[in-house]
């Protein structure tokens, strides 16, 4: 998605102070966004997540609900974020045996005047970052990588990652 250089940045205030967007006059319309990273890790740990065998207990599971409490939680980590009435929270994850790898996808909903890509983006770092946690006792060299912003929707602007990116 091309920024015109020019533009005046959206973050600050005309003392060039840190400043929320005043978002009020937008209007309020459908919003969606996907996030999506990945933590790969030695194949022993990728076994014993993928069979349920962490001493820690259901890894996925309680990464995913972490996932969805981050999303919620976003503007009290992010200073300049809108509190937000989510719609709706997804996180998924895939299993990628030959990479020894799990890829978490995070799709967020609301209807407002803001958008929720810090949402889906926030919402996939504490899921792997919760897998991390859960799993570190098979692996302390898990590398977490690649979260990024898939999609947009909603308000003025659309972004969809290419498929060469």
């Amino acid at each position: 998605m091309p920024t015109d250089p020019t533009a005046p940045l959206s973050h600050l205030a005309s003392d060039g102070s840190a400043s929320m967007v005043d978002v009020s006059d937008k209007a309020a319309t459908v919003r969606r966004a996907l996030a999506e990273g990945r933590i790969v890790m030695r194949p022993e740990a990728f076994v014993a997540v993928r069979d349920a065998q962490i001493a820690k207990g259901d890894v996925l599971g309680v990464a995913r609900v972490a996932g969805v409490m981050a999303a919620k939680r976003t503007a009290e980590l992010i200073p300049l974020c809108h509190p937000l009435m989510l719609s709706d929270v997804q996180v998924r994850f895939e299993l990628e045996e030959a990479t020894h790898s799990l890829r978490c996808e995070a799709e967020v909903r609301l209807v407002g005047t803001t958008g929720v890509e810090m949402e889906a983006l926030t919402a996939v770092s504490v899921a792997l970052l919760t897998v991390y946690d859960m799993a570190k006792s098979a692996d302390k060299g898990m590398r977490i990588e690649g979260i990024r912003l898939l999609a947009k929707e909603g308000g003025k602007s659309r972004y969809q990652v290419s498929a060469t990116t």
